[in-house]
């Protein structure tokens, strides 16, 4: 990287600096993990020979070497292809009105306070508003350190059981939603989207943004006509960027098509959420009579649902990734 020609081919430096960039996201925890480990035989140690004073020291840093083990621990276990791209992370509102539509936007909040906790950084790309209350689609610009490796847990249906606050006569519903989780890709060799293929719809964003984005018909819907595929964007108020974003966006899911004709494993991860297929849900959120959550491929479940509505999901997270690990090493 140091040598003054090494950007001369931009593709290839590229490739590089992403390869150097995965291989310290591994080796950088396993070597704090080593250090950490040295230090706890030291500490050991000079407990042993009867240094009192040091027990506070030993129990703090066997704390740290817990913590910096399950973070290696998760790195190990995002070691896909795609692990360490950023994502557009969708959710779509299911049958059922304004009930689904509120799910779909409870699920929104509970995302967006994951996100703020892990750190990731987060754009609208495209967002439909309901009517009444709640919002029938959007799909979010997630960046982050692994972030199709740690948010790849949630693709899938998302089922919701309350006394419903739409309801006069306060009886319980069942409501509906769709988590998807696509891998972003800069650019695909193996893709192409030829200009004939699809077809392009300008209009007016909706929601906020002011009235600039209200009155220029800036927000951009592109149709790839031999798949059906439609994607929006309205996050800018440049036509040209929207237009650039939706691009993107349908590249990525074009390249998710190519990898699962490719790649049984990807299109077996991709059939868990099936066709928003109602009652083939990954999770369930039960509110009413009892208050439980439950993730039905690990049978991980939690009591703490206010918890978990608030961004607290590492439990699912850890045991999915755990899961897929033992069902890979069985293969």
């Amino acid at each position: 990287m140091a040598r003054p020609d090494f950007w001369n081919d931009p593709e290839k430096a590229r490739e590089t600096v992403a390869r150097l960039q995965s291989l310290n996201r591994v080796i950088d925890p396993l070597l704090k993990l080593e250090e950490t480990v040295e230090d706890l035989k030291v500490l050991v140690e000079l407990t042993a020979e009867g240094d009192d004073e040091l027990e506070a020291e030993l129990a703090a840093k066997m704390t740290t070497a817990e913590k910096t083990f399950a973070e290696f621990e998760l790195l190990q276990m995002m070691s896909g292809e795609n692990d360490g791209r950023d994502v557009y992370f969708s959710i779509q509102a299911g049958a059922g009105g304004t009930e689904s539509c509120d799910w779909a936007q409870m699920l929104l909040r509970m995302y967006r306070k994951h996100f703020e906790t892990r750190g990731f950084k987060m754009a609208t790309v495209d967002v439909v508003p309901n009517e009444e209350a709640g919002i029938k689609s959007i799909t979010l610009d997630v960046k982050g350190e692994m972030a199709y490796g740690y948010l790849k847990s949630e693709i899938g249906v998302h089922r919701l059981v309350r006394i419903s606050p739409f309801d006069a006569a306060k009886r319980r519903h069942t409501s509906f939603a769709s988590v998807d989780v696509i891998p972003q890709f800069e650019d695909a060799a193996d893709v192409e989207i030829n200009e004939k293929d699809i077809e392009l719809e300008f209009f007016h964003a909706g929601g906020a943004g002011g009235q600039h984005v209200n009155k220029t018909a800036s927000a951009v819907r592109i149709r790839h006509l031999p798949t059906g595929l439609v994607v929006s964007c309205q996050q800018e108020r440049s036509q040209h960027k929207n237009r650039k974003t939706a691009l993107k966006l349908l590249l990525a899911r074009l390249k998710r098509l190519e990898e699962e004709k490719r790649d049984a494993e990807l299109a077996k991860l991709y059939g868990e959420k099936g066709e928003i297929a109602w009652g083939n849900q990954i999770r369930s959120y039960v509110l009413q009579p009892y208050q439980m959550i439950k993730d039905h491929r690990t049978e991980e479940e939690t009591s703490d649902v206010d918890g978990v509505l608030d961004g607290e999901i590492d439990r699912f997270v850890m045991a999915y990734l755990r899961s897929r690990i033992g069902q890979q090493a069985q293969e």
